[in-house]
């Protein structure tokens, strides 16, 4: 018998795209391979997301990521896990370019990583290139909405779509980047009216975070739902409170070091016994 005859099957990029309109999709971000494994069982996609360069190295921003650093945490989320589909962020400078450049990335990433699919940021001025990549074999995922990646010319992490002014752009980017072969769009800090309006007229699914339970799925950096990000955003719903577990268990181990109570007798090893 085959040793794959017992694993479940991998969702793909088609199955999340088949599930517009049906049971709500659930996603979180993932960067390394312990938290990827517990999470597998459980959510649908794993996105390796750019936000890694806040949560994981500090940056202010997702702007000083680099593409090395999005294949490296690629490689060990997608081999610690067996059902979820992978995804993979496209950094800033990977893509804007031209078609050929974000695919010669996007091949890179998918070969590299084993990975399925790719994310980028951005929707009417991005339809040539995600027709450039589907065409190809790359399956995209989209971002609209607040697209961190644009933070210096956006002027920060504001939320879109509360002027109705701003609605018929942003309702153009999701008919963009659903003509041009997106499996499925997120939609990132949208005002809720707006966000079902997109999600009732959009063939794709849509996939919130900080817009509204009327999308197809969710999605939220893990770290935020742990509890483990200080000053998370409005939108985020904390799940645990990490922070103050780990803060507990560290004094703890401190304290139990300090006094020499650690290591005890049973972390410690003896000589082997002679006759």
């Amino acid at each position: 018998m085959s040793s794959h005859a017992n694993r479940p099957r991998r969702r793909t990029a088609p199955d999340i795209r088949a599930r517009k309109g049906g049971e709500p999709i659930v996603a979180l971000t993932s960067y390394h391979a312990h938290t990827a494994r517990l999470a597998d069982p459980h959510v649908d996609m794993l996105l390796v997301g750019d936000s890694l360069g806040m949560v994981l190295y500090g940056h202010g921003s997702t702007i000083p990521v680099t593409l090395e650093q999005m294949i490296t945490h690629g490689q060990v989320v997608a081999s610690a896990t067996r059902q979820a589909l992978v995804v993979i962020d496209m950094p800033f400078g990977a893509y804007e370019e031209s078609p050929q450049q974000a695919f010669r990335n996007a091949a890179r990433v998918l070969k590299e990583t084993g990975a399925a699919a790719v994310k980028l940021e951005g929707g009417e001025r991005m339809a040539e290139t995600i027709r450039f990549l589907t065409e190809r074999g790359v399956p995209v995922m989209a971002h609209i909405g607040l697209t961190p990646q644009l933070v210096n010319t956006l002027g920060g992490f504001k939320v879109q779509g509360r002027d109705p002014a701003q609605w018929a752009a942003i309702e153009a980017d999701a008919a963009a980047v659903a003509e041009a072969g997106a499996f499925c769009v997120v939609l990132e800090a949208i005002a809720e009216p707006l966000a079902k309006r997109i999600t009732a007229q959009c063939p794709i699914p849509t996939i919130g975070i900080g817009a509204s339970a009327a999308c197809d799925g969710q999605i939220l950096v893990m770290e935020d739902m742990l509890g483990l990000n200080p000053r998370p955003p409005r939108f985020v719903k904390e799940y645990a409170s990490l922070a103050s577990e780990i803060e507990r268990a560290i004094a703890a181990y401190a304290g139990d070091v300090r006094a020499r109570a650690f290591p005890a007798a049973e972390h410690t090893y003896e000589t082997k016994k002679r006759d």
